[in-house]
């Protein structure tokens, strides 16, 4: 019992890794322009845990609607992971697992996200 209530009481402890201050610059409405139309939204998850994106766009002749996570993962009572994992769910089925990038000309913890369509 005494484990279950130590695993209890560091789940509690908890607090948002601080790498995740500076993801605080994506917070707000984005307009999306050329190829692709529509807005993001960037708001935090009450506790600060999670940054949430939610995305409408017209993209290839599709209209798009979808939310993303992005933070740090945490099994219940475990310790946060080293690094931020995202994942996308979009209202066409899709889902996408996106992973930090160190590209220089994006800055450290920037998000690259690649996309490829298959020809009709």
């Amino acid at each position: 019992m005494t484990e279950q209530t130590n695993r209890s009481a560091a789940y509690q402890a908890a607090s948002p890794h601080p790498d995740l201050k500076s993801l605080e610059k994506l917070v707000g409405m984005w307009n999306l322009s050329g190829d692709t139309q529509g807005q993001i939204t960037y708001e935090w998850m009450e506790g600060g845990f999670f940054l949430l994106q939610q995305v409408e766009m017209e993209h290839a002749g599709n209209h798009i609607k979808g939310l993303e996570v992005i933070g740090h993962l945490r099994p219940f009572g475990e310790e946060q992971s080293s690094d931020i994992k995202s994942r996308f769910y979009s209202s066409t089925g899709d889902t996408l697992r996106l992973a930090p990038t160190a590209t220089p000309a994006l800055g450290p913890g920037s998000f690259l996200v690649v996309v490829a369509t298959a020809p009709p």
